[in-house]
């Protein structure tokens, strides 16, 4: 997972080097009160494997372990917004794929660790429909899929009345449009002038469990 150069033919097709560890945590320690912040939005815009959202997930879930590992259906209702919260894109797919995988995995051993047997199938299959939306293989450049041209489409999720949460998606090239006059956009908090996106399309109120019956309907 370290390794900064798959192979010399990526960097000279996409430039594709990766962060090594140490610059990863640098970086993330410059803004680490939002590292730890459970529901703190990151968007990773060429995210590769996922060395910067790996990292991030990881401090997230140290901050619900301490805060509410000692209920397993808190620590799942958490584990799931904080997962909510991370998106990446790449404009190569074995790379979002690879990256899904990763953050999955890091979900599972922590997952396994704490509950063991208690793991439940449908706090998994939440946690995998979250990575399907969340890490997608698209072009950060024109924000549109590499091959079907098709706009990169992320999902906002809000928690509401505790176990519930909203889905709202949206075409990401108009959640950035703000930037040329300076507004806000989904991914900042940085108080400037408020901008509100229009959803592409928005869905009924569903239980954190439940999130993986998306995937049936």
């Amino acid at each position: 997972m370290n390794r900064q150069v798959k192979s010399k033919q990526r960097v000279a097709d996409h430039g594709e080097v990766f962060t090594n560890e140490r610059e990863v945590n640098a970086m993330l320690d410059l803004v680490k009160q939002e590292t730890e912040r459970i529901d703190s939005r990151f968007l990773e815009p060429a995210c590769g494997n996922g060395n910067f959202l790996a990292e991030v997930l990881k401090r997230k879930l140290a901050i619900v372990d301490s805060r509410y590992g000692k209920s397993q259906i808190e620590w799942e209702r958490y584990t799931v917004i904080a997962v909510a919260s991370i998106y990446g894109v790449d404009i190569l797919e074995d790379n979002a794929q690879e990256c899904r995988e990763r953050l999955l995995t890091i979900f599972n051993e922590r997952y396994a660790s704490l509950f063991k047997d208690k793991c439940k199938d449908e706090c998994s299959a939440s946690i995998k429909f979250l990575l399907k939306r969340n890490i997608l293989w698209g072009d950060a450049l024109n924000l549109r899929n590499p091959v079907t041209h098709e706009a990169i489409v992320f999902s906002e999720w809000s928690a509401v009345n505790g176990s519930m949460l909203k889905r709202r998606d949206y075409e990401l090239d108009k959640l950035l449009a703000p930037r040329s006059t300076g507004a806000g956009t989904l991914f900042s908090d940085l108080g400037e002038e408020a901008f509100i996106p229009i959803p592409k399309q928005e869905f009924p109120l569903i239980h954190f469990l439940k999130l993986g019956e998306y995937d049936l309907s």
